[in-house]
């Protein structure tokens, strides 16, 4: 073993700031036990205690508790993961902190204004309400962190490099002075992705279900970018006048919207006329091998959400033109091929269906061998990916 790679308790604590009671006590609660030791009970750490150190860090400072972090990093050490990306997920959830303190502090400073001239608790119960909507910082954490893990398995392993976003943005046949809404936009990376493709004219509404995501998109995109507007939305009951969009998009969301048709009418209605409406979602059989991967090691085993059915490349058609006329269906043509387990393993941990309850203890271990002995035979695994776009007209 080379010492130069490790450090002492001692120094790590001189390194890190971090007190050695501190590193002692996390050792103790199997919070963080160092993977070696030197001699006797001098503890050594290395670079992969270092990186589960800086987490513990950071999640403290979103204000978990020590036992939410010992369950976030124990449902984690299920699999490999890879820095950057757990860095990125880290980062998505203190740039969503920092959006809900600035939302504290305005509210704050109206009831301070306020208190001036009159007593009001309407404004006192904002300040409380405000507060109480963004503290489940470390449920907000595990859903950055696997959104993260599945963009990296897309940007790792897909064949087309034009990439997606980008492909979608040159398709968009609107003019150059255009007032454009987003449902479901996410954390806005679909216009992080083509920032300096954006015509200055353009003024884009960015809405989703998620108040989390609407402040995570406002972070990335910046707060004072004033070509975006962002706000929280139901696609069922969008909150604007009619025909007061030159477009209108929906980037694979359609299929979680409990009310389809009602939606579809809603961006009709809120489309000018001859505007233009632009929805992707995907075929039944995308990334159908990573299914029958995880069947074959085990029969209850499922990866995929179901909701697809709802609305998928082959019905959508169907669906739109109850309200839209001139629909084109265009595909991006790609396809994954994965040449390394872990990162598929993360992917699959990462879905919302049971993976991560069935892939546990001596399942996982056994699980990463029958990968990788495929891998072995086959040389990298060929997943297939249809995606696509609906383009129609009002």
């Amino acid at each position: 073993m080379n010492k130069e790679n490790y450090l002492t308790t001692g120094q790590l604590a001189k390194r890190t700031g971090i007190t050695v009671r501190t590193l002692r006590y996390y050792d103790q609660i199997g919070l963080l036990i160092p993977e070696d030791h030197l001699t006797g009970s001098i503890r050594s750490y290395n670079m992969k205690d270092l990186e589960k150190l800086q987490k513990i860090q950071t999640l403290k400072y979103l204000g978990l508790s020590l036992q939410e972090i010992k369950d976030i990093l124990d449902a984690e050490s299920l699999s490999i993961g890879e820095i950057r990306h757990s860095l990125q997920a880290q980062l998505d959830v203190l740039q969503r902190k920092i959006a809900h303190t600035e939302h504290v502090v305005h509210a704050i400073r109206d009831a301070m204004e306020m208190s001036v001239n009159e007593s009001n608790w309407n404004h006192l119960v904002d300040v409380i309400r405000t507060m109480q909507s963004g503290q489940n910082w470390g449920e907000q954490y595990r859903t950055a962190n696997r959104l993260q893990t599945r963009i990296h398995l897309y940007d790792k392993f897909s064949t087309n490099r034009q990439g997606w976003h980008r492909w979608v943005f040159e398709q968009l046949e609107v003019h150059r002075e255009a007032h454009i809404l987003e449902l479901g936009c996410g954390d806005g990376t679909f216009w992080l992705r083509n920032a300096e493709r954006i015509p200055s004219g353009w003024r884009i509404t960015l809405t989703d279900m998620s108040s989390g995501m609407v402040e995570e998109a406002r972070c990335r995109l910046g707060s004072n970018n004033s070509q975006f507007k962002l706000l929280s939305v139901d696609a069922q009951q969008i909150p604007f006048h009619d025909e007061h969009f030159d477009m209108v998009i929906a980037n694979n969301m359609l299929y979680h919207v409990q009310d389809i048709p009602r939606a579809i009418r809603e961006m009709h209605r809120v489309l000018k006329r001859g505007g233009i409406v632009c929805t992707s979602t995907m075929s039944t059989q995308h990334l159908q091998e990573v299914e029958h991967l995880a069947v074959s090691f085990d029969p209850n085993l499922h990866v995929l959400d179901q909701a697809i059915k709802r609305f998928h490349l082959g019905n959508g058609g169907d669906l739109l033109s109850s309200c839209f006329s001139d629909l084109r269906l265009l595909r991006y043509d790609d396809r994954l091929l994965v040449d390394e387990a872990e990162p598929l393993i993360e992917y699959m941990i990462s879905t919302p269906m049971n993976a991560r309850e069935r892939l546990v203890g001596a399942a996982i271990d056994k699980f990463r061998d029958h990968v990788k002995r495929l891998l072995e035979q086959n040389g990298a695994l060929e997943m297939t990916k249809e995606n696509g776009i609906f383009l129609g007209r009002k």
